[in-house]
């Protein structure tokens, strides 16, 4: 088991913060480890913020254009074919 499977078992008797300091890892590495769904596969985190998901939308609208011009556009004429 690593030491952020083991944090993830204790969370509930143990702050997070200690079982990180204790363990040597950092508090950011276990949340991203952990990610939106647990280990377990629950839901542990919010819903995405609407400032996330439209940033999620934009970077799908950036990707598709980038794309349909093979390449070559930069990031000025991603702008102008966004408009």
């Amino acid at each position: 088991m690593s030491c952020f499977g083991f944090i993830a078992r204790v969370e509930r008797d143990h702050p997070v913060a200690l079982s990180c300091r204790l363990l040597g890892v950092s508090r950011s590495g276990y949340y991203a480890w952990r990610g939106p769904a647990g280990p377990d596969g629950r839901w542990r985190g919010r819903a995405p913020s609407p400032r996330a998901r439209g940033d999620g939308a934009l970077t799908s609208e950036i990707r598709r254009i980038h794309a349909d011009s093979r390449g070559t556009y930069g990031s000025p004429r991603v702008h102008a074919e966004q408009l």
